[in-house]
């Protein structure tokens, strides 16, 4: 059997009782760390599931090596976050793998105030973005509803609000307001909200870092982003 185990959102303190119940029925533990931040070692990890971990690569998650195995014994994937959040895990649903959900930047984005239901579509900024009118053009088609945007991750380097930002302004979007997110689901998380030039200056010390363009807002939502205006 696969078990796809969800970390939960930042650390290893946002692990639930029945991931850690899940990775005790595992004979092999391993770890998909290249779709963002985890602010905990696998060394803390091994101590809090008594298992060794091994850590995969994104080619090696994506081959059919973990559904084999899972053929002969118990073996567990640890996702950052909740484990579907990633779409390229949600075709393991079809190989009947067993799931333990957890925190995710997309209901976290809530402690920013905006309404969940308000958002539309969520699209990713990659670095390479020269040529790349997609996320920009979500922005569009999502209209009076809020857009959030995640921010690339390659090879240890993370994209930050800044430069997601100035993609944006690139692409045409006028001097809106934007929300910028760091380090979401920590004690320290950040949260600034100012207009799209202005917040091109804005340093965030925390990671993962998100931006989200608000749509039309409810006056509730209009009251709780003037306490993080800055």
């Amino acid at each position: 059997m696969l078990y796809l185990i969800s970390l939960g959102l930042y650390d290893k303190k946002d692990i639930s009782l029945r991931a850690i119940e899940a990775c005790k029925k595992c004979s092999k533990l391993y770890f998909e760390g290249y779709t963002s931040f985890y602010g905990s070692s696998l060394k803390e990890l091994e101590k809090i599931f008594g298992k060794k971990i091994i850590s995969l690569k994104r080619e090696e998650v994506e081959s059919d090596f973990l559904i084999k195995e899972s053929k002969k014994k118990n073996v567990g994937l640890l996702v950052i976050g909740d484990a579907l959040t990633a779409t390229t895990h949600s075709s393991f649903i079809l190989d009947k793998a067993k799931v333990v959900h957890g925190s995710s930047i997309l209901t976290a984005v809530g402690e920013t105030g905006l309404m969940l239901y308000n958002f539309g579509k969520v699209t990713s900024i990659p670095f390479d973005n020269k040529n790349v009118k997609e996320p920009y053009n979500v922005l569009v088609k999502n209209k009076d509803l809020h857009t959030l945007f995640l921010l690339d991750l390659q090879n240890g380097k993370y994209m930050s609000v800044s430069e997601g930002v100035k993609y944006l302004l690139r692409q045409g979007m006028s001097n809106r307001l934007v929300v910028g997110c760091g380090g979401l689901g920590s004690d320290k998380r950040e949260i600034k909200v100012c207009k799209a030039k202005d917040m091109v200056k804005k340093k965030f010390k925390l990671k993962p870092q998100c931006i989200i363009v608000p749509g039309k807002l409810h006056f509730v939502e209009e009251e709780i982003l003037d306490e993080y205006m800055s």
